[in-house]
């Protein structure tokens, strides 16, 4: 078996991991401080929920407009692009005069930047570690999980110490660090031959969705994928369950640190089975994502809350399995538009689901706005196992390139 650390063995691997480790940092101390700013402002959960969902919304545009950048461009000077402009713009938020409004506009800004760079980042991964693809995506997955603990558990005080500007500052420079990262140390990684020669207009737009609309196994994969719109519901309710409960807003990053402890717990383990498990295994764990927060029906204590957040991150490790199978399964010459197109659908809907959840929220509470959310989530889960079961898993794993 592929142990999770052979990754750091690829020179490119090693220099992505630590610019994205950068820039989550940077992120989680940007979100919790807009997320805390606003409601403060406004005591409004709908609204401190939409700023949240503002850092997801974009892709709503930007992954279907701007992904087929990264099979069209070399792939680093993509990325590094991006990074310049988030920098650029992050900066600017970072100026205490700016208003509310304008910051706002500026954070999408911000995150319409963040489809392109991905998908270049996704394409280049399995060109760098081949059969240690799964291996390397744990350790992103970890790594960035680990990061939302530390960050989130300590954002909140941070920013009660230095102030939201600091905290925007913080992460334009971590943008800034990264693009110098990525030009310095990887190669330029021209996309394939003839990818973009093929089609023109709207059908270079379409050709991820078409790709993942023709194969039932990719349209399986994104299905399970797209689910964390349900379970990301909590997160965006996180300042407003822990007013309910009360306990101090110095708690909000306790309360988004819960999940994410449970995905490192959970990734890690799943890593210790061998392949054909962990994609077997893909349906029942999508459903044990969801199924913990129906539990809030009930209006949990903070403490009982964190468990079942822990438990629902715990199970939610199994899109590691899920996206790194996704991705090997995809035509190289499309593999950019193709994740462009599965992440796309997954961070807008996860802003969707944040908005929905503030929205239910003002009207019925954070706890059963949380407690809805899981009921549908695990209702649509069950249906999701259902159709994973069909594509017959054990054939799906042979079909992956070895591991090595």
């Amino acid at each position: 078996m592929v142990t999770t650390r052979s990754a750091f063995a690829v020179r490119g691997f090693r220099l992505l991991w630590l610019a994205g480790l950068l820039s989550v940092v940077g992120d989680q101390l940007a979100r919790v401080a807009l997320s805390i700013l606003v409601f403060q402002r406004t005591g409004s959960a709908a609204l401190s929920a939409a700023t949240y969902a503002l850092s997801m919304l974009p892709a709503l545009v930007s992954g279907a407009l701007l992904s087929w950048l990264a099979d069209r461009y070399p792939r680093r000077r993509v990325m590094v692009a991006c990074d310049v402009v988030r920098a650029g713009l992050v900066a600017v938020m970072a100026v205490p005069a700016v208003p509310l409004p304008l910051l706002a506009v500026l954070l999408v800004l911000v995150q319409l930047a963040e489809a392109p760079f991905s998908a270049a980042q996704g394409a280049v991964l399995p060109e760098l570690l081949g059969g240690r693809y799964e291996a390397g995506q744990t350790v992103q997955q970890v790594t960035t999980q680990l990061c939302l603990v530390l960050g989130f558990a300590a954002a909140a005080f941070v920013v009660t110490g230095v102030g939201a500007h600091s905290a925007l500052a913080v992460d334009a420079a971590t943008f800034a660090a990264s693009a110098l990262l990525i030009r310095a140390g990887l190669g330029r990684h021209p996309p394939p031959a003839g990818a973009e020669r093929e089609v023109t207009g709207w059908r270079r737009l379409a050709a991820g969705a078409v790709a993942v609309g023709r194969d039932r196994t990719l349209g399986t994969l994104v299905w399970l994928g797209w689910l964390a719109l349900f379970t990301v519901v909590p997160e965006g309710l996180a300042v407003p369950f822990a007013h309910q409960a009360g306990v101090g807003t110095e708690w909000t990053g306790v309360l988004l640190a819960a999940e994410p402890a449970g995905a490192v717990a959970g990734a890690l383990l799943l890593r210790r089975v061998a392949r054909p498990v962990r994609v077997r295994a893909l349906g029942v764990l999508a459903v044990g994502t969801s199924a913990p927060l129906v539990a809030f029906w009930g209006r949990p204590t903070l403490g009982t809350a964190l468990a079942l957040l822990f438990v629902s991150g715990l199970c939610s490790a199994y899109q590691v399995t899920a996206g790194a199978t996704f991705v090997q399964l995809s035509p190289p010459r499309l593999r950019g538009r193709t994740l462009g197109f599965a992440r796309t659908g997954m961070i807008a809907g996860q802003g969707l689901g944040i908005v929905a959840g503030g929205v239910l929220a003002q009207l019925v509470g954070p706890a059963t706005a949380i407690a809805w959310a899981g009921t549908a989530g695990a209702l649509v889960a069950l249906a999701a196992a259902a159709a994973w079961a069909r594509r017959r898993p054990d054939a799906v794993s042979a079909a992956l390139p070895a591991e090595s």
